[in-house]
């Protein structure tokens, strides 16, 4: 059993469930880019590691490069996941079940989201330096985590368990 992840005020207001259906629907909209329908675990997962500056900091400029090289070369990266991802998953799952009740997402019998048009402005913009970063990385990651193989590759190669 995981024990619950204490997080300080400030953690606490960055995650807020309307905060956290954009930065999921923004791993939707960059799966959609090139991928069409996103998997959820793909858009929890893409959150999860958008909302961890570590990783942030490690993560190639472009989409480009081979997932599987930069998961060998970052292995700190699955010990990240590892400790983080149950604690950050809790607060990332609000924020898809706000996102599919207001409509921004639907998902269908396959759990692939899809992102309604228009439903997010395609520009990303935010309040600080931080939100920017999280959304923009998110969208990102929507985009290169299919690069990966399926998504039970992508999952083993970033050491996380559905």
């Amino acid at each position: 059993m995981t024990a619950p992840v204490e997080f300080s005020r400030e953690e606490r207001a960055l995650f807020n469930p309307a905060f956290m259906a954009l930065v999921s629907c923004r791993a939707v909209q960059g799966h959609q880019r090139d991928a069409g329908s996103c998997p959820l675990p793909i858009a929890v997962t893409a959150a999860v590691m958008a909302l961890q500056p570590a990783i942030r900091a490690i993560l190639p400029g472009t989409t480009r490069a081979s997932l599987p090289k930069w998961a060998e070369d970052n292995q700190a990266v699955r010990v990240l996941m590892a400790a983080n991802a149950p604690g950050l998953a809790a607060m990332v799952r609000p924020g898809i079940l706000l996102s599919l009740q207001t409509d921004l997402l639907s998902l269908d019998q396959s759990a692939l989201l899809t992102l309604r048009p228009r439903a997010i402005p395609a520009t990303i913009t935010g309040t600080s330096d931080t939100v920017v970063a999280i959304q923009k990385t998110a969208h990102m990651l929507g985009r290169w985590l299919p690069t990966g193989g399926s998504t039970a590759t992508t999952l083993t190669l970033l050491g996380v368990r559905p």
